[in-house]
């Protein structure tokens, strides 16, 4: 299975050896890497989604819900919603399909972090930012990861209303992950119309 619209590589000189461009060139590759579980479910690689159309799609949806919730940091969250999924640049985007164990795929994870991360000057802060969602003990982490789940769930439903997929079993699924989170409401409709 193709998962990625070209394969990692650095660009070559003239670019100067500096820590910036290296991360900056690491990063841009969640442009190239698609999201395996659309591809598992059938849908082109034309029309999949990347791990960058992600991260996008789940910063925006935690910036507008954010808002909406004084008791959280909004700055903190917005860091981790940018964060969540960086090493997946190295590690790829695993599904269930790649039977990969919660703690090895920490291990692998955190070690494309430092390698994506490690040598720039101030990165032990979105080091930690991402440690703090892994960790899932704080307002901030859950609230990101539910939003995760929902920008995830609004993908399927935008995939199932075009044709692509049917998604009414993920639909179900993150509904019932997420029925309990405040947050979510005005999204509530997306669960209950496409799941029955």
């Amino acid at each position: 299975m193709q998962t990625e619209k070209s394969p990692f590589q650095m660009p070559q000189s003239p670019l100067p050896n500096s820590p910036w461009l290296k991360t900056w060139f690491e990063i841009l590759h969640l442009k190239q890497l698609f999201r395996k579980g659309w591809l598992e479910r059938g849908i082109a690689p034309a029309q999949c989604e990347t791990v960058a159309e992600h991260t996008f799609g789940n910063a925006m949806l935690c910036l507008l819900l954010g808002q909406q919730q004084p008791e959280l940091n909004l700055e903190k969250v917005l860091r981790m919603a940018l964060v969540h999924d960086l090493g997946e640049v190295y590690v790829g985007d695993l599904t269930p399909q790649d039977n990969v164990q919660k703690a090895e795929k920490y291990q692998l994870e955190k070690a494309a972090m430092t390698q994506i991360l490690g040598d720039l000057p101030g990165s032990q802060s979105l080091m930690e930012n991402w440690e703090e969602y892994e960790a899932q003990e704080t307002a901030e982490a859950r609230f990101v990861k539910q939003i995760d789940r929902l920008e995830f769930a609004l993908q399927a439903a935008h995939f199932d209303q075009s044709g692509l997929i049917e998604a009414a079993d993920l639909l179900s699924k993150v509904g019932t992950q997420i029925a309990d989170a405040p947050e979510i409401a005005p999204f509530a409709d997306v669960f209950t119309k496409e799941s029955s």
